[in-house]
């Protein structure tokens, strides 16, 4: 039987999940195909299946100078996949950037400041204004442009404490344009947030994040 056909035969049986050895090996299986499928890698699940199979008999179809290639290979090929997805998802970012920053300039009560900047009050505070080398606790809900949290210490029902010049370069600037008590609506553009790289699985290349952000207090004055 050939490898892949030994792959398909391995795959079709069903398990036994009565059985705590075989819950276990399927549970591994789920954990290492969801991770696989996360990454969107461009393989035969059959096949990976026969590749397990043959390590643990100890009888691989290739040599070892032949995986060691094939995995060169496709790590080059997954390195170029990534690099064109994050070029064309940064070039779609910037345009739908451009275009939520002109419109969000003309709604009421919204400010810019040199850097691009947008911010608007929501709540006046009459406390301390922040310095850079400060250390702030505040709270904050933040989104992208279409809506979408990637992270709050709102829903996590706790502030945060943090130095002023620790922070993406957005938020050092708008900290230190607030006093004690100030709740601002923050749009900060990529070139003062994360910039071309994005950052974790929801914030793409160039992407434009709305923050409100409540200035509870200054912790540490330096």
């Amino acid at each position: 039987m050939s490898v892949i056909l030994a792959g398909a035969a391995l795959a079709d049986d069903k398990p036994d999940l009565k059985d705590s050895k075989q819950r276990v090996s399927y549970a591994i299986g789920i954990n290492i195909g969801t991770g696989m499928k996360r990454q969107e890698l461009d393989i035969d699940p059959k096949t990976v299946a026969a590749g397990l199979a043959d390590a643990f008999a100890g009888k691989p179809a290739l040599t070892e100078d032949e995986i060691k290639q094939v995995l060169t290979e496709f790590g080059t090929q997954m390195q170029a996949k990534m690099e064109a997805k994050q070029k064309s998802a940064g070039a779609e970012n910037i345009k739908k950037g451009e275009e939520f920053l002109a419109a969000n300039l003309k709604k009421d009560g919204v400010k810019s400041t040199a850097s691009g900047l947008q911010y608007k009050v929501l709540k006046s505070g009459t406390g301390r204004t922040p310095k850079s080398t400060d250390t702030v606790k505040v709270h904050y809900h933040g989104t992208l442009i279409d809506g979408t949290v990637f992270d709050s210490s709102v829903e996590r029902g706790e502030p945060v404490s943090f130095p002023v010049n620790g922070v993406i370069p957005g938020w050092t600037e708008a900290l230190q344009l607030m006093k004690e008590g100030d709740k601002w609506q923050i749009t900060l553009p990529s070139k003062i947030a994360y910039g071309e790289q994005g950052a974790g699985p929801k914030i793409g290349p160039n992407s434009v994040l709305i923050f409100d952000v409540e200035l509870l207090s200054i912790e540490k004055a330096n």
